[in-house]
């Protein structure tokens, strides 16, 4: 762990900040070690029920930090951008819900961060970019596609041009524009926490499998989320 991000847990609710403030939350290798680190603490921990990510300072994340790579190898670039892919991946493999809160600006290895959680609050005044190409470098191609669309997520990051919070949420990127995020925060963190823990892994897994899945695999794969919660004991109607 070092000072790239800050970690909290209080009640079952695990909070991840951004903390490059200095730096608009630019994404540098120290910040990529260090949220694998606390991931895999988190993904353990049967305490935690639900994650939020959030930039500290006047943005959540400006994206990679290209001055780091001055002087740089080739090696040590590819190293370093396969670093960011196993901190993006155990983002997305986490067993409970994670939920980024956004504001200001998203760019690039933001909206990858992001991307990478279960949903997206934002703020009205969020944008976000993925100027990659425009910069000379590739990244962001995987996750857009999915979620967007082929051809807007090839328009954003051919173009470079930003989605306002109010196009994200049209084109299903965001979930929720609020005014208050920590407020927004509070009412989901007590709503997850009502539910049933198992319940909420299961439906996360599930949903995260089917979706890569014909009907009848989705179908196969909730059939056996089903099996394993009535193997636990917890479910609905027991009693």
């Amino acid at each position: 762990m070092n000072s790239t991000i800050m970690y909290s847990v209080d009640g079952g609710v695990a909070t991840i900040t951004l903390n490059r403030p200095e730096v608009r939350n630019a994404v540098n290798l120290g910040m990529c070690e260090a949220l694998l680190a606390v991931l895999m603490q988190i993904s353990s921990s049967e305490e935690i029920r639900v994650v939020f990510i959030r930039g500290n300072g006047p943005v959540f994340c400006g994206g990679a930090d290209l001055k780091e790579r001055t002087g740089m190898t080739e090696d040590w670039i590819r190293a370093r951008r396969m670093k960011a892919f196993e901190a993006y991946e155990a983002l997305e493999a986490l067993p409970m819900p994670c939920v980024a809160l956004v504001h200001g600006a998203a760019i690039g290895s933001g909206v990858e961060i992001a991307a990478a959680c279960d949903f997206i609050v934002a703020t009205p005044e969020a944008t976000f970019r993925t100027p990659e190409a425009q910069r000379g470098t590739v990244g962001a191609t995987q996750r857009l596609p999915r979620i967007l669309g082929k051809r807007l997520a090839k328009d954003l990051m051919f173009t470079g041009r930003a989605l306002t919070a109010d196009e994200a949420q049209q084109a299903d990127f965001v979930s929720r524009v609020v005014q208050d995020l920590d407020n927004e925060k509070d009412v989901i963190a007590r709503s997850i926490l009502k539910a049933a823990p198992l319940a909420l892994r299961l439906a996360k897994r599930t949903i995260d499998r089917g979706i890569e899945l014909d009907p009848a695999g989705a179908r196969e794969a909730e059939i056996e989320a089903i099996e394993e919660q009535l193997r636990s004991g917890d479910y609905l109607g027991k009693t």
